[in-house]
């Protein structure tokens, strides 16, 4: 790590604290041994001690979150003291890579565990590939068995292990079999390693971590590895080689060490044995040696002939194809990728999974990557929320909107209503209440007025206070506080913001504002209409936009009769000097009796004209074919009523004034012509009839209409002149929230 870039960025490292602790000896006696004499050291003692102190250790079972999504939990392997498995969840992915494990518990250990939870991708050794193992009981009986008949015939056993793992499994069977057995009592047990008694002490400290059996046994005072028939061995300088005895010596593999020196200086004797007891990698001296050879080349050079006998028995931690297959079975992961195997066994333990699973018709996909090739799999990003609580009581049918709050825990999601978030999650809601005052030189009235022009219709009436207040589109709450002095308050939200927002720009600008000093200059009602106007004002103004949008798009624009089986009215229409768009705002009802009496006479004569039209049409000649018009006109259903009618390559299409309605024979130009009125209605609508935000106030502060002595602050009485007040809407249910200093 100190000759890479990980300790340059802020790489972590994690290990048990069992690891830890054998990573440093192991290191140290690394450093002493392979870099002994040479100028080209890959590393050494002060870099590796850096790195040392770089790693974190972790607990079994402990969640370790790494933030950005990541985190990780570690279970036991089985494999050796401290290993472990990682389950990594990953944005909600979990992956769950086992490195070396194993599913057999053994004399020290406990078996690898199947995590809670399900995983994604599995990552799985597969060392021995469709190879099943002998049952523990009788391979540890075969080996005791096996180290006694040599030992009877006057032999040396040489058990080749490494430091850690399978040589205490072998040491607390073999210190066993010694204490049941006196007459084996003078044939001493040897453990060859310069880390022996370093890597006991670490053992006898992490007991906690070990299965059942050894800490019941520290339990009642008996240490399982203080062993009674078992010596520790440094070197083979004061090892008084004679007469039988048994050698546990490192390294595994017999490349060199202490296990090397004595293969070579017992496989002369033919009473002499050696028994592999674990996994032997291609090319090593473990591996040749099971292959019987004549002899042996020692590290000289030199050919050293092979009498002494040489047995396999398997204790690797390693799962075989029974353990590691019910493993899979159990974890039910969708992807497996299989890792750390010879290719010919990893190819046969896919196989054998492709058809276990092909069997049962279960999708599973088994992957086995070269070193150092990149694998690519894909997940669906969708993400599933679990509706609970109040929510759920009834189900949703499937074009209803759930409206709730959204929870998020381990990438999780749950949607419940706001009462029940302390119930179900233990968490508590707060409400950001904003209060902004501002100070402004115009009367109530005329900030009324402003107010109207940008948002529409306002909610008026006082407060709890008996302050006067306007409420902009349900959700903003404008008060006066005092004469020149506003308070705009409101719920904190992303759509409540905006509108306030935009309240209070419009607030600051209205001093300055050409409109406030038009309307300033002369005394006169702060109105943007007459409210007897009221809806028919808007649909005059959606009608305009309506026309002028059609004109622009369509040309030339012809006012008609529609409906009550009017075909065609243009052919006995009078002809006019004015553009439909005059003919259409001159027929329009205007505020006043007038206004109603113009529109009620035109109907009468529309209707009358109408009546005409249809007999006229009646009298036609049947047989001649109807135009495109007089089909469309035929179609219409309903009263009669004034339409426009445009035309875009002779086919014609009629809008109904009256609700807007578009009729054309052509789907698409229909759809062309509603989106035209779509916009005109958009354009001509005001904020608060366009966008409908959720009340963010439940109680009534509403108290009714407002007060003359209230309504007189807004003007300055000193002159004694009398001034008319018109009265204000009541609105005594309107909702508007207490907001409290």
């Amino acid at each position: 790590m100190e000759k890479t870039n990980f300790c340059e960025g802020k790489g972590k490292v994690y290990m048990t604290h069992p690891t830890k602790a054998i990573y440093r000896f192991l290191m140290s006696d690394f450093v002493r041994i392979s870099n002994a004499g040479s100028d080209r050291m890959l590393f050494d003692e002060a870099e590796m001690l850096a790195s040392w102190r770089q790693i974190e250790a972790v607990d079994y079972h402990q969640e370790v979150v790494l933030g950005g999504g990541l985190r990780f939990t570690p279970y036991h392997a089985g494999h050796v003291l401290g290993a472990c498995m990682f389950m990594i969840d990953m944005a909600g992915l979990r992956v769950l890579y086992t490195g070396d494990y194993s599913r057999e518990e053994d004399r020290h250990l406990v078996q690898a565990e199947v995590p809670p939870m399900r995983p994604d991708v599995l990552i799985c050794e597969s060392t021995y590939g469709t190879q099943s193992l002998e049952p523990r009981l009788d391979k540890e009986m075969r080996f005791t068995s096996l180290i006694h008949s040599i030992i009877r015939r006057g032999g040396r056993v040489l058990l080749p292990v490494f430091v850690l793992g399978r040589a205490q499994e072998l040491l607390l069977l073999l210190d066993e079999y010694w204490e049941a057995h006196p007459e084996l009592h003078s044939v001493p047990i040897y453990y060859a390693s310069s880390l022996a008694r370093k890597c006991m002490s670490i053992y006898q400290t992490y007991i906690h971590t070990m299965n059942q059996h050894i800490r019941a046994r520290f339990h009642r005072r008996d240490n399982p590895f203080v062993f009674k028939h078992v010596s520790n061995l440094r070197s083979l300088d004061k090892f008084d080689d004679k007469g039988p005895c048994v050698m546990m010596a490192s390294p595994g593999f017999m490349q060199s060490g202490i296990s090397r020196e004595l293969l070579e200086r017992w496989a002369p004797d033919k009473r002499n044995g050696v028994i592999v007891s674990g996994y032997s990698v291609e090319g090593t001296m473990a591996r040749d040696i099971l292959s019987d050879p004549d002899d042996i080349v020692a590290l000289n050079g030199q050919r050293i002939p092979r009498r002494m006998s040489v047995d396999y028995i398997s204790f690797s931690a390693h799962v075989d194809y029974t353990q590691n297959s019910r493993f899979i079975d159990q974890v039910k992961a969708k992807h497996v990728v299989l890792v750390h195997g010879e290719l010919k066994n990893m190819s046969g333990l896919r196989a054998a999974l492709q058809s276990r699973y092909s069997d049962r018709e279960e999708e599973i996909h088994i992957y086995m990557p070269r070193n150092c090739e990149p694998l690519t799999l894909s997940f669906r990003a969708d993400r599933t929320a679990k509706v609970i609580g109040s929510l759920a009581a009834h189900a949703p049918k499937p074009s209803d909107t759930i409206d709730g709050l959204l929870v998020a825990k381990d990438f999780s999601y749950t949607v419940l209503a706001p009462e029940d978030l302390t119930e179900f999650t233990g968490l508590g809601t707060s409400t950001i209440v904003q209060r902004q005052r501002v100070a402004l030189n115009v009367g109530w009235d005329l900030a009324r007025w402003h107010l109207q022009g940008m948002y529409g219709h306002l909610d008026e009436g006082v407060d709890e206070q008996g302050l006067r207040c306007m409420r902009i589109m349900n959700v903003v709450d404008i008060k006066l506080a005092r004469p020149g002095m506003l308070v705009v308050e409101w719920e904190s939200s992303v759509s409540n913001d905006m509108v306030a927002d935009s309240a209070m720009a419009l607030l600051l600008g209205i001093d300055s504002c050409p409109a406030t000093v038009k309307m300033t200059m002369n005394e006169h009602a702060c109105s943007h209409a007459p409210t007897a106007r009221g809806a028919s004002a808007s649909h005059v103004d959606t009608v305009e936009s309506l026309l002028a949008l059609l004109e622009a798009h369509f040309g030339d624009l012809e006012m008609m009769d529609i409906g009550g089986g009017v075909r065609v009215t243009d052919v006995h229409a009078e002809p006019s000097t004015h553009s439909a768009k005059e003919q259409m705002l001159g027929g329009m009802p205007e505020h006043g009796s007038d206004a109603r009496e113009t529109h009620e006479t035109g109907a009468t004569d529309a209707s009358a004209h109408a009546s005409d039209a249809a007999e006229a049409h009646a009298d036609a000649d049947q047989g001649e074919a109807d135009s495109p018009l007089d089909r469309l006109c035929a179609s219409i259903p309903g009263p009669v009523r004034v339409g426009v009618k445009v035309e875009l390559d002779a086919e014609p299409i009629i809008i109904s004034l009256d609700d807007l309605s578009v009729f054309c024979d052509a789907e698409a130009l229909r759809h062309r012509a509603e989106r035209l009125v779509a916009m005109a209605l958009s354009t001509s609508q005001s904020l608060a009839d366009t966008f409908h935000l959720t009340p963010a106030c439940s109680s009534m502060l509403f108290q009714g209409k407002h007060s003359h002595e209230m309504q007189d602050q807004d003007h300055d009485d000193q002159d004694g002149a009398h001034h008319d007040h018109a009265e204000l809407p009541v609105h005594p249910k309107t909702p508007i929230k207490a907001l409290a200093d």
